[in-house]
């Protein structure tokens, strides 16, 4: 059995690492979007291009590597765990992508794809509570920690499978060590708002 744990870590993981924004934003023609911005590579900063669509399609290919391959493995091998196994890969290759020196994203998106695919119901009110946090507060990164933060407790009291709950508090814990930088400029009030633009 062991030898599934490593072949769906190895698949997750190669997978997450392809850094959507930037190859979507280099074939529009706009550069390394680690260059603008907040540097990252994600669906955010992807929108401080003024590309909508690209960054709609970051998001989407970011929640759908990790959704995808968990499905896949847990189809596959017809065990939840070994697709959570290979979700987790997915977030981790986004965070530390191969083909980025080992650098890359936050792994917000991902987790909320591996989320989905294996809970769905934990996914959507993660989804929700990062919706709400963002409309009342307008931070993306406080709505991303918070969401992540409810997300092991929905999975407790919904699926109540301490382990499962367990690998998403360590999502949750990874995903506050990449958001330090964030962490540190809310503290000080200077992290950069979402702007709800009215036409």
């Amino acid at each position: 059995m062991m030898i599934h744990y490593i072949i769906a870590g190895i698949c997750g993981y190669l997978l997450g690492s392809i850094p959507f924004g930037l190859v979507f934003t280099k074939m529009a023609g706009l550069g390394d979007i680690r260059q603008i911005g907040s540097g990252n590579i994600g669906a955010t900063n992807v929108l401080r291009t003024g590309r909508k669509d690209l960054a709609l399609a970051t998001l989407l290919c970011d929640i759908g590597k990790a959704a995808l391959v968990a499905l896949v493995f847990k189809w596959v091998y017809e065990s939840q765990l070994i697709g959570v196994v290979a979700g987790v890969a997915a977030v981790l290759g986004h965070n530390y992508s191969v083909w980025l020196k080992f650098k890359g994203g936050k792994g917000v998106a991902s987790t909320l794809g591996l989320l989905l695919a294996m809970t769905p119901l934990v996914g959507v009110l993660t989804a929700l509570t990062w919706l709400l946090t963002a409309v009342v507060f307008r931070y993306s990164s406080l709505a991303a920690l918070n969401a992540l933060t409810m997300a092991p407790i929905y999975s407790l009291f919904i699926e109540n499978d301490k382990k499962i709950a367990g690998v998403y508090l360590l999502l949750t814990l990874l995903s506050f060590y990449r958001h330090r930088s964030n962490i540190k400029r809310l503290i000080r009030g200077e992290e950069s708002k979402i702007r709800f633009k009215k036409k």
